[in-house]
């Protein structure tokens, strides 16, 4: 357990990643795509570095009819095609796989929570697993309410200030409500049942290596902490670009569209990281303190002026890569007229001594021209008096936290060109790059959240009060969007940066998208 490659960024910095203790995880919607592409590969990944605890096994919950083997034989063809170390090692699957048990019911039905809280007796008898519980829920958002209280019902989670011994907790996946009323529906319901030290709220995003690093690249260097602030940068850009559409998620992405799907949780979480004040330690609550104050400080969108700051777009048919391909109305499960928006752009701004009048600009898309998520952070233009006409804007100091892929970190600076000839500037890039510089890839972000989730460590997991400020700006945004015709859609060509309005966000100050 003392692997430097998952020490703890965020834990008290003398400790390493503390061990997990013997548990089980019960993952509800086990048949499904997260299932397959993320979970099971990460939980394989992380028994073939020893990072599993010794005693431990896994609950696959679903409603699907299976035999234990045929579930088996699937998860390992899942590993085979989805999991980060390649090939499988079969001497390692064979003990892995046999720690994983299907386990047939409804979310809903009281027989089946009885007949699963016997199979975890069982198990903890058999695999030493001492009544520790980790619930998964990846199933449909709709679910998560049931599934909590079926789980207090039948008493398989626990109050850890009465039971001393073993612990629960429950994993949530995104998203956590709809709107500002859903989500704190959902948080009065699930806190009936759960302490919020029980509640972990899963984004992805944070679990990504550059994402952890921005604490340590801010804090731990005292060269960019000076400078963090509105005497030295001019502007912030967080950009999330997919060059992939909705593919079979078209009755979801009707439901949800761009702003709940991927700014309301995962452009939030890298905005608060980048712009959080230090924390008085590095404890979970420490840091989550601080990002729920950033995002009490974001100033409320003007929605009688709306157009001024959030830009909404819909992907038409385009090319990605040469290859044709079709707009968004034209995806199965969407309708032919729908309005949905698959691109967002925002201008916001944090009320704060440190960040006073520098534009945040976000933006994310699908079918955008390619896949790319970054932080691009634009450093103040020098005063002109000694080089006149021979820096512009193109030229300004550009520092980019690349967070996929090629997960990085470049600095644009100025520097002279060499030869004798008349003064001349350019840019120059100092690049940096997690797989060239330590020699190994990144773990992927699902193996460092479940290992958290395991060992108790909720710093890489939204708290209830971050998710409901967030719903606390955007709602009223997606209430001004419902309520207003939007006409024009679709209204840009698959494989662009969106559509051209979204440039007036920026050029209103005479400021421009970077061009990634």
């Amino acid at each position: 357990m003392n692997d430097p490659t998952f020490a703890n960024t965020f834990a008290d910095q003398e400790n390493q990643l503390k061990p997990a203790q013997p548990c089980v995880m019960v993952i509800f919607g086990a048949t499904g795509d997260l299932t397959a592409r993320k979970l099971m590969p990460a939980l394989y990944n992380l028994a073939i570095q020893g990072l599993l605890p010794k005693d431990f096994a896994c609950v696959a919950f679903a409603r699907r009819d299976k035999k234990q083997e045929e579930f088996r034989q699937e998860l390992y063809e899942d590993i085979k095609k989805y999991s980060r170390t390649q090939p499988v090692d079969d001497k390692k699957w064979k003990p892995f796989s046999e720690k994983i048990f299907y386990h047939q019911g409804n979310f809903d039905n009281h027989d089946d929570y009885e007949r699963l809280k016997k199979f975890l007796a069982t198990l903890d008898k058999q695999c030493n697993t001492k009544g520790n519980r980790v619930f998964y829920l990846a199933t449909q958002p709709s679910f998560f309410p049931v599934i909590v209280e079926q789980l207090h019902k039948h008493k398989l989670v626990y109050n850890e200030k009465v039971e001393h011994e073993r612990w629960s907790r429950v994993v949530i996946e995104k998203p956590f409500g709809h709107d500002l009323n859903s989500a704190l529906s959902l948080q009065k319901h699930v806190k009936q049942f759960l302490e919020e030290n029980q509640i972990y709220r899963i984004d992805h995003y944070l679990g990504k290596e550059t994402v952890q690093n921005l604490l340590v690249f801010r804090f731990a260097n005292s060269i960019f902490e000076p400078l963090w602030n509105n005497r030295y940068i001019d502007n912030i850009q967080i950009t999330m670009g997919e060059s992939i559409g909705i593919g079979t998620r078209g009755r979801f992405w009707e439901e949800a569209g761009i702003l709940r799907d991927i700014v309301q949780n995962h452009l939030m979480q890298l905005m608060s990281l980048v712009s959080m004040e230090p924390p008085v330690s590095m404890g979970a609550n420490a840091i989550r303190d601080e990002k729920v104050k950033v995002l009490q400080a974001i100033r409320p969108i003007d929605i009688n002026n709306v157009d001024d700051y959030a830009v909404l777009g819909q992907y038409g048919p385009g090319y990605i890569n040469g290859e044709e391909v079709k707009g968004y109305r034209e995806e199965d499960n969407v309708d032919p007229h729908s309005v949905q928006g698959t691109f967002v752009a925002l201008e916001l701004f944090i009320d704060n001594w440190r960040w006073s009048g520098v534009p945040f600009y976000l933006r994310a898309g699908k079918r955008m021209a390619k896949r790319v998520t970054e932080i691009a952070i634009t450093f103040n233009q020098v005063p002109g008096v000694l080089f006149k006409g021979k820096v512009d804007k193109k030229g300004q100091t550009l520092l980019v936290i690349r967070i996929q892929p090629d997960e990085g970190i470049s600095l644009r600076i100025n520097c002279k060109v060499p030869g004798l000839s008349a003064l001349s500037i350019q840019p120059v890039k100092m690049d940096f790059r997690y797989g060239t510089s330590f020699g190994e890839t990144p773990p992927d972000a699902y193996e460092r959240l479940i290992c958290d989730s395991m060992v108790g460590d909720g710093t890489l997991f939204a708290r209830g009060d971050e998710v409901l400020t967030s719903w606390k700006l955007y709602t009223p945004l997606l209430e001004a969007w419902q309520n207003r015709p939007r006409t024009g859609f679709p209204n840009y060509s698959a494989g662009r940066w969106g559509p051209e309005n979204a440039n007036r966000i920026t050029e209103k100050t005479g400021r421009s998208w970077r061009l990634v």
